[in-house]
């Protein structure tokens, strides 16, 4: 009877190891975006001045993607565009939402969390959502099982801390924003280590205001935008630490990514583009070109460098690959690709493809190594002229990066092929829809009437 007892127990348990290697087979998906980093300021894409260990690390034992893009030079339309795998301009987001907006992100698309949902990951968002505060917008809705963060961009009104649908806290200490987000990534890990999940940690940081930790403040050479850098740095550090701590890291594709480049407006407090041009707000490389890693121990080569273009479109496609979540995604058309070869260095991706959006319109356009941008008008900031207004341009970017030489003159033939290429993209994509409304105007008729019944008041004395 003993031994019979025995070999029961050690089939019964064999039983629970396959089971427990087969709920293995599907791997866990995180996915961490800081808000307006540069591509200058982590260490493994050239920063000296900012102490970045951690995602150094991933790009070490990993992959660096060195021409990887978002899908455009502010924040709501490339966070639409990575949940999925779609232009913003087919989802009518064409520039950024604000806290006075009834709309957001339109319910009929169907997001990576809701794609992995439908095949039985648990998902969730810590962070900056930045996709419309409307019950229907929020991410409850879209995809998501859980969700802490703050709604909007941290230098908006209604910066408020929201526990799924409701407010948890109408008072944030922005001192705290970073440990607040990394916190619940860990807690959601550890609670949900025996089965697949998605997570996704949006960052509020290093967008304007700035703020760090007492911890990390004043601790780095390049004031407080580098405390705040290297703080998220040390979230990255934690969340990977528990996914070790936790058997995880063999099984789970960590990506690190930015949702646009750096504000260089604020100046110092602005980040750094590094070799690239400009930032965020314009469609030259450093609006779009993001610093961007992945890691996966035993499926990503250690050291792996990859030049050609990628973008974050591509995410969804991968993800939905990786994941064998093929039946519940979008049948809507994908703008992406799915990059597993490109990361695990079987392969290429296809398409060599991208157009630069800015407000809902291709400012920009690249094919191979070419990009050809066209005439644009100055940009202002509170009536201050940021970036002078340019005419056609058109650069090698694999042998220019900073975009400092115009070819246009002598390759007036690779010009043209690009023109064509850009037309017929936009054919391609066919209809769209109009742009959402993304900020509502004030009346405020009442008080220029004050304003002008004081000043001739004070002419006539009537």
């Amino acid at each position: 009877m003993k031994f019979k007892f025995t070999v029961s127990l050690l089939l019964l348990g064999g039983l629970n190891f396959s089971f427990a290697q087969k709920k293995s087979t599907k791997p866990n998906i995180v996915v961490i975006m800081a808000d307006d980093l540069g591509y200058g300021d982590l260490g493994t894409f050239g920063a000296t001045d900012i102490r970045t260990p951690n995602i150094d690390n991933l790009a070490s034992q990993g992959i660096k993607l060195t021409s990887f893009y978002s899908s455009s030079p502010v924040c709501s339309p490339s966070r639409a565009a990575l949940i999925t795998g779609r232009y913003p301009k087919r989802m009518g987001i064409d520039h950024v939402f604000f806290p006075e907006s009834f709309t957001g992100i339109p319910t009929d698309e169907i997001t990576i969390g809701e794609a992995l949902k439908g095949n039985g990951y648990t998902t969730a968002i810590f962070g900056k959502w930045h996709l419309g505060h409307h019950k229907s917008f929020l991410p409850l809705q879209n995809g998501f099982n859980e969700y802490y963060g703050i709604p909007y961009s941290n230098d908006m009104q209604g910066v408020v801390y929201l526990r799924g649908n409701d407010v948890d806290s109408i008072r944030v200490n922005q001192h705290y924003i970073t440990k607040t987000y990394t916190s619940e990534a860990v807690k959601f890990i550890d609670k949900n280590r025996d089965k697949p999940f998605f997570l996704y940690v949006t960052n509020n940081m290093p967008h304007v205001p700035l703020y760090a930790s007492p911890e990390f403040e004043g601790k780095s050479k390049r004031g407080l935008y580098g405390d705040v850098v290297e703080e998220i740095d040390w979230s990255v550090g934690e969340i990977v630490k528990t996914l070790r701590k936790n058997g995880l890291e063999e099984n789970t594709l960590v990506v690190f990514t930015s949702d646009n480049g750096p504000w260089l407006l604020f100046d110092i407090e602005g980040g750094s583009a590094g070799p690239l041009r400009q930032g965020k707000g314009t469609t030259f490389e450093g609006g779009q070109r993001v610093p961007t890693v992945a890691y996966w121990p035993g499926k990503i080569k250690p050291g792996s460098v990859y030049e050609d273009l990628t973008t974050q479109l591509d995410l969804y496609p991968t993800i939905i690959s990786l994941t064998g979540s093929q039946k519940t995604q979008t049948t809507k058309p994908l703008d992406g690709e799915d990059i597993s070869s490109v990361l695990f260095g079987t392969g290429k991706r296809k398409a060599d493809e991208f157009a630069y959006y800015s407000n809902g319109k291709i400012e920009a356009f690249r094919k191979g190594d070419w990009k050809i941008r066209l005439p644009q008008s100055d940009i202002k900031a509170n009536g201050i002229t940021v970036v002078a207004a340019t005419d056609t341009l058109l650069f090698n970017l694999r042998n220019d990066i900073g975009e400092k030489d115009n070819l246009l003159k002598t390759n007036q033939s690779k010009a043209k092929e690009l023109l064509s290429a850009c037309k017929t993209f936009e054919s391609n994509l066919g209809k769209t829809p109009a742009a959402l409304v993304q900020r509502m105007p004030s009346d405020d008729s009442h008080i220029r009437k004050r304003a002008e019944r004081a000043a001739t008041k004070l002419n006539t004395g009537k």
